[in-house]
């Protein structure tokens, strides 16, 4: 496995602390609203509050308190670090902690994730955090890396990095364009959902790579025999197509910022040969 650990978070106190001048709860609070396209009456109905009450809070003639505060965020699905946000905004301490990865409290969380990728084997899963950060890694993504240069995996890994650098993994996939196109769309949707300063820099970084020329010698791509169900990504590895689908899942319920922000990523074979390469790859 490797495993990249976030540095350490202070804590802070459950106290009222005050919020920055200027930058409110209700604006932030319609922001989200907004963006969630839904109405203050819908917002209401949800949070058994009234139209009224929503707009006197978005336009700060009511101070929420902490209860309807975090109420709101869960209807508007606001993600657990921006919960917070929200809460020092309003003058309330943070509801969520952030727990670095190596801290013992999450030790039943990284053994039971190590556990869970490890089965997936020989198909390649991973660990990431909100910016695509590695945090672990089975021998699966280990296989596909192999001749990725050096200095691209110096930690902390990045899959985006790893994934669209023209020295890393996308002068070998086939289907580049397609699957590139793929990613910058889902970041894009996360930065539209997130307004993540950190992934729009990531974003803007990635999207500015140059697409690599397929090598002289790359192996064609044999027509699909079939429809895939999903766009598979398509890369080669030791004079053999692979091709992969993508499945993500993340934590329920999560009650910690670390948690929250993480996503088990595994590429699953999307035909009977790429199982049989991957079973010898492995063996």
């Amino acid at each position: 496995m490797t495993a990249v650990v976030p540095p350490e978070t202070p804590s802070v106190p459950r106290a009222v602390v005050p919020s920055a001048p200027g930058r409110g709860v209700g604006p932030l609070l319609r922001a989200w609203r907004q963006r969630r396209r839904v109405s203050q009456l819908e917002l209401a109905l949800r949070a058994d509050s009234s139209a009224r009450h929503i707009s006197f809070v978005e336009t700060g003639r009511s101070r929420p308190s902490e209860e309807m505060v975090l109420r709101l965020a869960e209807h508007l699905d606001v993600p657990v670090r921006d919960r917070n946000a929200l809460l020092l905004a309003a003058g309330y301490a943070p509801h969520y902690p952030e727990t670095p990865l190596d801290d013992p409290a999450l030790g039943a969380l990284r053994e039971g994730v190590e556990r869970l990728i490890g089965c997936y084997e020989p198909y390649p899963a991973l660990v990431v955090d909100a910016t695509y950060h590695v945090v672990a890694a089975n021998r699966g993504v280990a296989v596909l890396l192999d001749g990725v240069p050096e200095h691209l995996l110096q930690p902390p890994l990045n899959t985006m990095r790893l994934t669209l650098h023209p020295e890393g993994l996308a002068p070998r996939i086939r289907n580049l364009p397609e699957w590139r196109g793929h990613l910058l769309d889902q970041m894009r949707r996360q930065i539209a959902l997130s307004r993540s300063e950190p992934l729009r820099a990531l974003y803007d970084e990635v999207a500015a790579y140059p697409a690599p020329e397929p090598a002289p010698d790359a192996v064609a791509e044999p027509p699909s025999p079939a429809p895939h169900f999903a766009l598979p990504m398509r890369i080669e590895h030791e004079g053999q197509i692979l091709s992969f689908v993508s499945s993500i899942s993340t934590f329920n319920t999560p009650m910690d910022v670390t948690v929250a922000e993480l996503a088990v990523e595994t590429l699953l074979p999307a035909d009977p040969a790429t199982v049989k390469a991957l079973q010898e790859l492995l063996s």
